[in-house]
């Protein structure tokens, strides 16, 4: 009878892993879902899009494969734009237009908070206020010019109360999804320690919105500035968009595209303000 030898396996060898290994690893890190990246990886890929973006303006316009009363190049919109900026007039145009944008997006949220946090704090707030809502936001807001120069005019009111009717509608329904989101624990704990229901709305309620309403905001205040140059169509002789408009006129393409470029880079301005406001009072959000 014979017996069978056992032959013991040993550990499995655990060497280095191959450099096409190591790479792989590395590549999926950098491209996992949700994953965060570091920001000297993000201002890089950043900055990349827009030299792309760049790259792709000069190859159309240095190459004229675009007409170049249509497509100027990028140094002839660079010169034009050091040159707006010298003028006092511009400047006018520029502040006259931040003044609009403020005070329409200002004038929606003192408005719009309020009910959308009734309308995402009750049912019955809900369904009072958000058929409307949705109803009317489907409206777009260029269909109520007529209207607004017949109750305000063609004065700074009606700039104002166009870019208003923009935001509003928008804004309260968001205000109330974001209100919604709250969590119903927060509330029932705090019924349990004694609350009445305004110190729970005052207490648990407003400080829970708070970190996805200043990101709401800081979304509608990009809406803002996209209903500028429409405003600025009812009988205006100042702003960007009157400065747009009036360049088009003449088709001094270059001016137009610095137009477009300095409400791009008031947009990003303010969106930066609010991304710090929101890292520097919530960071936990």
């Amino acid at each position: 009878m014979t017996q069978a030898t056992e032959v013991k396996e040993g550990p499995p060898k655990t060497g280095a892993p191959s450099y096409r290994q190591a790479a792989v690893r590395k590549r999926r890190h950098r491209m996992q879902i949700f994953e965060d990246i570091s920001r000297k990886g993000f201002g890089m890929t950043a900055a990349f899009s827009f030299l792309l973006l760049l790259a792709g303006w000069s190859v159309l316009s240095y190459g004229e494969f675009v007409n170049p009363i249509f497509l100027p190049t990028p140094d002839r919109v660079l010169a034009t734009f050091f040159d707006l900026l010298g003028t006092s007039a511009y400047w006018h145009h520029i502040g006259i237009s931040i003044f609009r944008v403020s005070a329409g997006f200002v004038l929606a949220c003192v408005i719009a908070i309020p009910i959308g946090l009734l309308a995402g704090t009750y049912r019955y707030g809900e369904a009072f206020v958000e058929p409307p809502m949705e109803f009317i936001r489907y409206m777009p807001a260029v269909a109520f010019i007529p209207l607004i120069m017949v109750w305000a005019g063609i004065g700074e009111w009606a700039k104002i109360l166009l870019i208003f009717i923009g935001c509003f509608f928008q804004l309260t329904l968001m205000v109330a999804a974001d209100t919604r989101l709250v969590s119903k624990d927060l509330v029932q704990a705090s019924f349990t320690l004694g609350a009445s229901r305004w110190q729970a709305i005052q207490t648990v309620v407003i400080p829970a919105v708070q970190p996805r309403l200043l990101n709401t905001l800081r979304l509608m205040l990009g809406w803002a500035w996209t209903y500028l140059v429409v405003a600025e169509l009812v009988a205006v002789n100042s702003g960007l968009g009157y400065a747009i408009m009036k360049a088009q006129r003449f088709l001094n393409t270059d001016q137009i595209f610095v137009g477009i470029i300095v409400i791009g880079l008031l947009g990003l301005v303010s969106d930066r303000i609010f991304a710090f406001l929101n890292r520097r009072f919530f960071p936990w959000a």
